[in-house]
This record gives C-alpha cells, sequence and structure tokens, in this order.
C-alpha cells in the first residue's frame, strides 16, 4: 500500500475514533443525567421522613426531709459537765444518741434557748444566761443546719453578747439561723435557701424578752414578734420560695396546752401563708395539729431538748420529722405540702446526783433503771401531743 493510502486511512481511523469518543461521552453523559436523576428520586422515595414526636409532660416531685427538736437550755451544771482539763468544753457526749438520728437529715432545726455570748462575760446559769460557743459546735457536728436565736434570753449579755453571737454563727457555713443580727442592714436582707430543689425561707422571732428590751434603735439584735413585722417579712419572700418556716418563742412556760395568743398568732401566720411552725419557751411539750384546712402544720411546742431543769415534763422534751413535698404538675402548676410527720419523746438523764454525764436519750432506748416507770412517761406525754392530731405517726429514726 502506498504511504498517500495509508495516510488516509490513519485520517479515517482517527476521524472514526473522535467521533466514536464522542458518542461515548455523549451516551456516559446522558447515563450520568437521567442516572442522577433517577438516583435523586430513588434517595427521595427512600428517605425516611421525621416523624413528629409527641413528647409527654410528666409532673416532677421533690423531697426534703426535716428534723426538729427543741430547747438548748444550758445551765451551770450542763456547761460544767462538758468542761474539759484544758478549759474548753466538749458537749457532743451529750448528742451521742441523737447524732445518728439527726445527721441523716437534709435539715434539722434546733432552738438555742441560752446565747452563746462569748467567753469575755463568763459563763452563767439563770437568770441571766451565758453559754460556750462549744454548744454550736456539739449540734452542728450532730447535723443541725437549721438554727432559732430569737428567746426571752437573748439580750441576757446586753448587745455585745448578742454581736458575740452573730458573729460566731455567721462564722460557719453550711447552717441557716435567724432572730438575732448584728445591724438594721443586716435585718432587712431578704434571705432564702434552697435544699433539693425546694426554696424556703426561715424566720425566728420571740413575744418574750424577760423584760430585758432591746436599745432602742437596735430592735434587730432580738426579733421581738408583731403582726405588722411578721407580714412585712413574710411579704418580701412569698414569691420568691416555695415554703416559708417560722419559729416562734411563745406560749406560757409548763404548761402541756397551747395558749389564745399561741392560736391566734399561729392562723395570722398561717394567713400570711406560712405552712410550718415550729414552737418554743414553754419547756414542755404542747401538741401538734394541722390548721386553715390542713396548710400550716403547727407544732405548738417541742419542750426542752437538753437542761438541768427539774421533773419529768421538763427533761422530757419532743423530737419531730417532716417531710416537705414539691410538686410540678404537667401545667407547671406547683403544689408545696408538709407531709407525714412522726414524733418520738427524748428524755435528758444525768449521773452522780443529777448533774453529772447529762446525755439525751430517745425514750425507746430507756428502761426502767434510767427512769422508773417510764413507759407510764412516754404514753402521758404522747397522749398530750397527739391530742389534736391523733393520726401523730410515733417512731422515727432518720
Amino acid at each position: 500500500m502506498s504511504r498517500r493510502k495509508i495516510r488516509r486511512v490513519k485520517r479515517k481511523l482517527k476521524g472514526s475514533a473522535k467521533i466514536l469518543l464522542l458518542f461515548f461521552l455523549f451516551i456516559v453523559g446522558v447515563g450520568i443525567y437521567f442516572g442522577s436523576q433517577y438516583v435523586r428520586q430513588l434517595i427521595q422515595d427512600l428517605s425516611v421522613q421525621p416523624v413528629p414526636v409527641k413528647v409527654e409532660k410528666k409532673s416532677r416531685e421533690y423531697q426534703a426531709k426535716l428534723f426538729m427538736v427543741g430547747d438548748a437550755l444550758i445551765h451551770s451544771a450542763i456547761y460544767q459537765d462538758a468542761k474539759l482539763s484544758d478549759g474548753t468544753y466538749d458537749f457532743k457526749p451529750m448528742l451521742e444518741f441523737i447524732k445518728p438520728i439527726s445527721s441523716k437529715y437534709d435539715l434539722a432545726y434546733y432552738n438555742q434557748e441560752t446565747i452563746l455570748g462569748g467567753a469575755e462575760f463568763g459563763y452563767s446559769n439563770y437568770p441571766r444566761f451565758n453559754s460556750p460557743s462549744e454548744v454550736g459546735d456539739a449540734f452542728l457536728d450532730a447535723g443541725f443546719n437549721l438554727v432559732s436565736l430569737a428567746t426571752n434570753h437573748t439580750m441576757d449579755k446586753g448587745e455585745q453578747g448578742v454581736l458575740n453571737s452573730v458573729q460566731y454563727w455567721s462564722s460557719k457555713q453550711g447552717v441557716v439561723w435567724d432572730g438575732q443580727r448584728s445591724s438594721q442592714e443586716e435585718r432587712d436582707q431578704v434571705r432564702t435557701y434552697q435544699i433539693n430543689g425546694i426554696r424556703y425561707a426561715f424566720f425566728s422571732y420571740t413575744t418574750w424578752t424577760n423584760g430585758l428590751e432591746t436599745p432602742v434603735g437596735k430592735e434587730y439584735l432580738n426579733n421581738v414578734y408583731s403582726d405588722e413585722k411578721a407580714k412585712a417579712d413574710i411579704d418580701k419572700v412569698r414569691d420568691k420560695v416555695d415554703i416559708i418556716i417560722v419559729a416562734m418563742h411563745w406560749g406560757n412556760e409548763y404548761s402541756l396546752g397551747v395558749s389564745q395568743s399561741q392560736t391566734d398568732i399561729a392562723n395570722y401566720l398561717s394567713s400570711l401563708g406560712v405552712q410550718l411552725i415550729i414552737g418554743a419557751h414553754p419547756h414542755v411539750v404542747e401538741p401538734v395539729e394541722y390548721i386553715n384546712d390542713g396548710k400550716t402544720l403547727v407544732i405548738y411546742s417541742l419542750g426542752n431538748f437538753i437542761s438541768d431543769q427539774e421533773g419529768i415534763e421538763r427533761l422530757t422534751g419532743l423530737m419531730m420529722d417532716v417531710t416537705i413535698k414539691k410538686v410540678i404538675d404537667v401545667d407547671d402548676t406547683v403544689t408545696v405540702t408538709v407531709e407525714e410527720p412522726r414524733a418520738e419523746l427524748i428524755y435528758t438523764k444525768s449521773y452522780y446526783g443529777g448533774k453529772r454525764n447529762f446525755k439525751v436519750y430517745p425514750y425507746p432506748q430507756l428502761n426502767n433503771t434510767l427512769l422508773l416507770n417510764y413507759m407510764s412517761y412516754y404514753e402521758k406525754y404522747k397522749a398530750v401531743v397527739s391530742s389534736r392530731y391523733p393520726d401523730l405517726v410515733w417512731g422515727l429514726d432518720g
């Protein structure tokens, strides 16, 4: 074949190759186009469309357990019994049967009846008490973290005694206290607290001063009760908290019954929205009851927790617990209740002439050697406490 023919054949082959290549590219392009359309449609057809999920709202519940005991009335025999060889004091052994109970709770309350006024005044007995700060240390060690300070003995060591007391309590972490303040500015502060998702406010008032009035213009030193003062305090916090707790120093000393004044104050506080009232001052136990259609639980008097007063009635006190429940319904309505009150009696025992080795016993831990005929006293004071609330449950262990 001549070279010219060979070149013509090559040109034809090259042209044919180009045509074939273009045709191939065209076919591929068409395939890709229609294929991608198909794939897109297929993906669209197969894709799982999101289905709206309806979330069902559920109610939420929060709980806090509160434990309560009465007066720490520290007579000279008690602090002398607690005195150590180095001059310090240790009251912790006196609470050894209570600590396993009190330390289990979210909140544990007691009434510091006698002022922790500082060593500079010397420690003293009735009628003008002053107690070592180690009293407070022992209660804090036992888990107590809610303390009432407004009492008829608050002013026993004057203004400086109160300032020393406030300084002591202010130095302690994790404890809520009320009833004494060091200035009007401090008294006017709005204080709210939270435990287990439950917001609460705590106030302490006394209706008695033993004639020891606070200096004019310094009424903040001792929180003396009046309807007007309580309303002003409660109005400041009502919309900020779930529950309001008030400690009241009221009533008649050594009376197992409830006075008209206690009834009037309890009803008034309940009308303001207070849901729990904890009473002190009578130094003996008094009844427990719900008032205002069950909206407020009133413990009229827990009696003495520890003291050197004479007589079974004054050496017998009450310890109680309650469950504070907060429920938020599906419509966000909040309901807070004080439920499941339980009670147990306690007894302050001392040995060696009645002035040494003071110790607080739950009544179920007593026997006839520790307190002769103790079961008869148990039934007597149970009847007093339950007289207005027969459904009260007896027995608690934290």
